[in-house]
This record gives C-alpha cells, structure tokens and sequence, in this order.
C-alpha cells in the first residue's frame, strides 16, 4: 500500500510518500505526478514514511526527474536507510539529488 500526499506553494510541488512504492502502487504516483506537474518549477519528494522501493517506483522517479530536467528541478529527500541502498546498488543515487 501506498500513501501520497500532495502540498503546492506557488510553484513547488512536495510530494510525500508512505509504504510501499511497487509494481502496484507505482501506477498512483505516475498519474499524481503526470497530473500535477505542469507549471512546476520544483518537485520534491519527500519519502520520510516510505520503507520500499522496487524497480517499477525507480522507473517512475526516473520520468519525474527527465520531465524535471527540462522544466526546473527535483529534489528527493529524507530517504531512509533501505531505500538508500536501493539508491546506491542501482546508481540513482548519482542521477538524483538527494537530500
């Protein structure tokens, strides 16, 4: 199960997720983002509550941040342990900004 939620100030949109971000649940966050992001100068995801991530989440973080690339900037922030690591072996952790 997934938790998504949506905080907009101008042109900044945060959204923080919760649980599980998987072959199911990815699908929720692409159509959150593909609706959202348009007039975005800065994305962040903020994954204080999110303890997994499998490939199918990469793929959709990987869209965010090519989309990001030409319309401003996207930052993912409190990453914990295991998902870091997740990070590190596929080498996202060199192709996103993490904070």
């Amino acid at each position: 199960m997934l938790s998504i939620e949506k905080k907009v100030n101008k042109a900044e949109l945060t959204v923080t997720l919760g649980g599980r971000l998987d072959t199911t649940t990815s699908p929720e966050l692409e159509k959150v983002l593909k609706e959202s992001l348009d007039g975005v100068t800065a994305l962040v995801i903020d994954m204080t509550a999110l303890e997994y991530i499998s490939s199918a989440g990469l793929r959709v973080l990987l869209s965010a941040q090519k989309l990001m690339n030409k319309q401003g900037e996207m930052k993912v922030s409190h990453v914990n342990e295991t998902v870091m690591e997740i990070f590190e072996v596929t080498g996202f952790s060199d192709i996103l900004t993490i904070e």
